[in-house]
């Protein structure tokens, strides 16, 4: 099977790879991707990180986050629309600009997946412990997830459990989804509304007056404290590409996945601009108390303000955000299994990630070694860091930000033949898909620089460098010369796409 040059708005033929056909709509599509996003944990993990730096410019700045990620979702519309794909931004990149990018481009991909797997994993185990202890009125129980050793040793457990119900197909995902995230979409919405009351009756401790000046990003903030807020914006609107990764198990992949793609992002929008907006004039951004600039609360804010604002029912909102964190993390294995099962098809990753599990139709090896690699990242980066969560997210904006801005710019390049075919090709496969790219690429050249320093995270540092720039930009080197590795190996994948055309020549690779 092979890949040719294709005449206007016809689909190109993919590698079949078994997986199981016809299985999501639209809001299916969306659901997993919303969780794949997981609002609930997201907000709890970023909001400290963006208010440290932009403090009552918030919801400006996760506008800005919103805007390239909205952008780039076209190009991930358009590139679906020819070539539904579970490789998405690996197999779109690889087809526009040949095997070396597009490797990269896979390659960060899976390892922003992996140290998001991590977060996750904590996240839910922080929650656990601090739901079962408010449960049992027993703090000692909330503590346990501070104490090292079981923090690790739970978080595995986490994972591991997570891993079997990722290898167990896409149906049994879909119905876990439907439960989960329905659930903390409710507890939040309850959250922010009951927040926003007691600010009307004047019973909030800071009692914020709202101000349309919160959501103007171009003044009152300096470009290294945009950035590093953009940085986490851009994290917590993260995932909502699994709908297009999707987009081979899909009723009509040509059009469903893109379709959730945008309702993903949209409603993820909204959903934050009223939390963010809801806490912010509940408890202020003061460094103390319940403030959101306190750095006891940076991690967990939720945590904090959960039983303040719902009182009885402040376990409610716990246990929501342990259910966003294990709902993310279950689904937030299937783009990063489906990404190395495409590698392994294609011949960039070893034949054995090619492989697909005949009774759950899912690549079960791809899905094991996510969870492996996972758990080890993990233990790794809660050894050298105290404040790990912080560390990951920074990191995790670098890598969203390179394979994101690769996958615009590989839609503008695959296209541009069509650019001037009429103004929709103009502006949704040229125009939104280039700025985005932009953005996105400017961001993670600020981001890599700043991560440098080990004040602009938690603190932790390696030779004077702070620990995000390895975790960060040091993954895309060690992604460089695992290539080289991979080069030497299987020569095939990078002989085979390095023709002037940079086109996908797939000839029978199963």
């Amino acid at each position: 099977m092979s890949l040719t040059t294709d005449p206007p708005q016809v689909a190109v033929e993919t590698t079949e790879k078994g997986l199981a056909a016809g299985k999501l709509g639209t809001f299916s599509g969306a659901v997993l991707g919303i969780s794949t996003v997981a609002p609930g944990y997201t907000l709890t993990a970023s909001i400290g990180l963006i208010v440290a730096a932009v403090g009552l410019k918030m919801p400006a700045i996760l506008i800005a986050g919103f805007v390239p990620m909205f952008l780039t979702a076209y190009a991930y519309r358009e590139l679906n629309s020819r070539m539904p794909d579970c490789g998405a931004s690996f197999t779109w990149s690889t087809r526009a600009f040949g095997p070396y990018v597009g490797w990269m481009c896979g390659w960060g991909m899976v390892m922003a997946t992996i140290i998001v797997l991590s977060n996750l994993a904590a996240i839910a185990v922080e929650f656990f412990y601090l739901f079962l202890g408010r449960i049992f009125s027993n703090p000692s129980i909330a503590e346990l997830a501070q104490h090292k050793g079981v923090n690790i040793a739970t978080t595995l457990i986490f994972v591991a459990i997570a891993t079997v119900v990722a290898g167990r197909g896409i149906t049994t995902s879909q119905k876990v989804q439907y439960v989960l995230v329905g659930f903390q979409m409710v507890v939040l919405l309850a959250f922010a509304v009951t927040a926003l009351v007691q600010v009307a009756r004047s019973d909030a401790p800071a009692h914020l007056s709202f101000s349309l000046d919160w959501f103007d990003p171009f003044s009152g903030v300096a470009l290294s404290a945009f950035m590093i807020g953009v940085t986490g914006s851009i994290f917590a609107f993260w995932g909502w590409d699994t709908c297009l990764t999707l987009g081979e198990e899909s009723k009509d992949p040509n059009k469903v996945p893109g379709r959730a793609g945008l309702l993903c992002v949209l409603s993820i929008l909204v959903t934050y601009l009223l939390v963010a907006v809801a806490v912010m004039m509940y408890a202020g951004i003061g460094d103390t108390g319940l403030g959101l600039g306190n750095k006891d609360n940076a991690d967990n804010v939720f945590g904090a303000l959960a039983d303040p604002v719902l009182g009885w029912a402040g376990p409610l909102l716990l246990l929501a955000i342990l259910a966003s964190s294990a709902a993310s993390l279950q689904t937030t294995f299937l783009p990063a299994a489906r990404t190395m099962l495409a590698m392994g098809v294609y011949g960039a990753f070893p034949k054995k990630f090619a492989e697909v599990n005949p009774r759950f139709l899912v690549p079960t090896f791809s899905t094991a070694v996510a969870g492996v690699v996972t758990g080890a990242f993990y233990t790794v980066t809660s050894l050298l860091s105290e404040r790990v969560l912080l560390d990951t997210i920074a990191a995790l904006g670098i890598m969203i930000c390179w394979y994101y801005s690769i996958t615009a710019f590989a839609c503008v390049w695959f296209f541009r033949g069509e650019l001037f075919g009429g103004i929709r090709n103009f502006i949704f496969k040229g125009l939104f898909p280039l700025l985005g790219g932009i953005m996105l690429m400017a961001v993670f050249v600020v981001s890599v620089r700043e991560s440098m320093n080990p004040d602009n995270a938690s603190g932790a540092a390696i030779g004077g460098i702070g620990l995000v720039f390895y975790l960060g930009f040091g993954i895309l080197l060690l992604g460089v010369a695992l290539m080289a590795v991979a080069r030497r190996r299987n020569p095939d994948f990078f002989r085979r796409t390095s023709s002037a055309s940079t086109l996908f020549d797939l000839e029978n690779q199963r």
